[in-house]
């Protein structure tokens, strides 16, 4: 089987991932090569070169004299976003070699042009409906096309223009192993007001435990501003972290705090934790609740501090071989590779059909 992966344009397949979909597509695909499927995958300028990837690039962008000077012009990383996924759509056009078209980016071009393409098109949804794919995929045919939501919350968010299966996402269970606990608390993800690391902090405090923060500064300002001035011996950012550098942070802590201030539509840091056997804390919103269950950790009300102080002397008694063991079972990358295999067959096999 030969199936193509379009990744997101913004920021390179490569540790220290810049984000969760970074994260996530790099994973899968080199899951589905140890299964021994065929990949091709496009992604961002700068990714890791043990993907052998397509980079998703416009080389080069020839604008006349005429079409700089329009005023209306977009910003010209916008364009040349735009133009890269086009390019690459016409060049899937016209080829015959591929069974199946993975689309994990977030642009609206390549469902537009999906029916173009003699393979059909699997679109994964990261994200709530957004103004650029909602009116692509309403318009467009789904017969030959198919999505999937990376949880059951994300999938209703998107019923009223398609009906998504829902494919949980996976972490890889080799990489991210058990560790030995400790007393401190860890915060992990982008520093961003929608992840809201400032109230993990007041959750620390609270509670008298020390946090260590760690993830890519995504809003300076924020950062600046909110967080910086919390920071101190008890709250203590570590930087933007590799895989296996965040892995032993994670294991050698008491429990992650998640505090997410919009609805996650998956929550992969919580995957990552309970595979570390690192019980989680955090925010009954949007997907979380679909694999933080009993005994793995516990979830309180969006905003409600003081009910994560209470819970954390709850989670961090949790047995942390359990957490490791439900992760393996529900939360892992082989669980995810086996979702997308069947789905991939299943799409073959209707196109033979037809």
């Amino acid at each position: 089987m030969h199936v193509v992966i379009l990744a997101a344009a913004r920021h390179p397949l490569r540790q220290p991932f810049a984000g969760g979909l970074e994260s996530l597509t790099w994973t899968l695909v080199r899951g589905l090569r140890r299964r021994g499927v065929d990949v091709t995958v496009f992604a961002g300028p700068g990714s890791d070169p043990l993907l052998d990837a397509r980079e998703l690039m416009v080389t080069p962008l020839r604008l006349s004299d005429a079409a700089r000077a329009d005023v209306a012009m977009p910003p010209e990383p916008w364009l040349r976003e735009h133009h890269a996924y086009l390019q690459v759509m016409l060049e899937l056009r016209s080829r015959g070699d591929i069974d199946v078209i993975h689309n994990n980016s977030l642009h609206f071009v390549p469902i537009s042009l999906a029916q173009a393409c003699s393979a059909p098109m699997l679109t994964t949804l990261h994200t709530p409906p957004t103004p650029w794919l909602e009116p692509a995929i309403s318009l467009m045919d789904q017969s030959r096309a198919r999505f999937v939501a990376v949880s059951a919350h994300t999938a209703a968010q998107w019923r009223h223009v398609t009906a998504a299966e829902v494919v949980h996402n996976g972490v890889d269970t080799a990489t991210w192993t058990p560790g030995p606990g400790g007393t401190d608390l860890v915060w992990f993800g982008r520093l961003v007001p929608e992840k809201a690391p400032h109230e993990a902090i007041a959750i620390a405090a609270a509670s008298g435990r020390r946090l260590r923060l760690a993830g890519p500064v995504g809003d300076r300002d924020y950062v600046s501003d909110v967080v910086e001035p919390l920071l101190g011996p008890d709250a203590e950012y570590v930087g933007h972290l590799g895989v296996r550098q965040l892995r032993d942070l994670v294991g050698a802590s008491a429990a992650t705090l998640v505090t997410p201030a919009w609805d996650e539509p998956y929550g992969l840091v919580a995957a990552e934790s309970l595979a570390c056997g690192t019980p989680v804390v955090g925010y009954r919103r949007g997907g979380l609740g679909e694999f933080v269950v009993p005994g793995t950790g516990v979830l309180v009300g969006p905003g409600d501090v003081d009910a994560a102080v209470s819970a954390l002397d709850q989670a961090v008694l949790l047995d942390r071989a359990g957490c490791r063991d439900h992760a393996v079972r529900h939360c892992s990358l082989d669980t995810m590779v086996d979702a997308y295999l069947e789905r991939y067959e299943d799409m073959t096999r209707v196109g033979q059909a037809a």
